[in-house]
């Protein structure tokens, strides 16, 4: 029995120089991991953008293996407020609802009639937008799908890629900047 691939979409939701939002989607035909968190008392506050402070002053090293760096939400806020790129793997219809403000979309796994199915593009639609030089921070729901797309991106050469640990859910519940597109595009 053969099942019908559903549509695959590549979807970039951003934000321009001049404050404009661009919005657009086109068709497009475990192993362990290391943790950083913050460090206690630290009083982790993300240096500005534009700070010449290196963000890794705010973090310390929990565990670590050769695999992908899994990083608490304050330490991904901090990553994306100095110029990471937030790359959201969660499903377009999960991305619409609401998501980190200039975060790029490719979903890892659609959700279909026969379950979950994972984007047999998602490396090539990620390098459309993504270069394997760029410091990216990977998130999803909860925290699963990213790290699995973090080890992905990390096996195909991709240098600078961190999973945020606990997902839009942690992004959400400490009170982070949200955007939520419109239902009509």
């Amino acid at each position: 029995m053969t099942r019908a691939a559903p549509d695959r979409f590549i979807h970039v939701a951003n934000t321009s120089e001049d404050g404009k939002d661009v919005d657009r989607t086109s068709r497009v035909d475990q192993p362990r991991n290391k943790t950083i968190a913050c460090k206690p008392g630290s009083g982790f506050s993300a240096p500005p953008a534009d700070s010449s402070q290196d963000i890794r002053q705010y973090m310390a090293p929990i565990r670590s293996s050769e695999s992908a760096v899994t990083v608490d939400v304050h330490a991904a806020k901090g990553f994306v407020d100095s110029g990471h790129k937030y790359l959201d793997v969660r499903t377009v219809e999960e991305f619409k609802k609401g998501h980190p403000w200039n975060a790029l979309n490719v979903p890892y796994v659609f959700f279909t009639p026969q379950g979950r199915e994972k984007n047999p593009e998602f490396l090539e639609q990620v390098s459309l937008i993504c270069d394997k030089h760029d410091h990216i921070v990977v998130g999803c729901q909860s925290g699963v799908r990213s790290l699995q797309a973090t080890e992905e991106l990390l096996k195909a050469g991709f240098e600078h890629v961190k999973n945020m640990g606990g997902g839009y859910v942690a992004w959400v519940e400490n009170g982070f900047l949200v955007k939520a597109l419109q239902e009509e595009l």
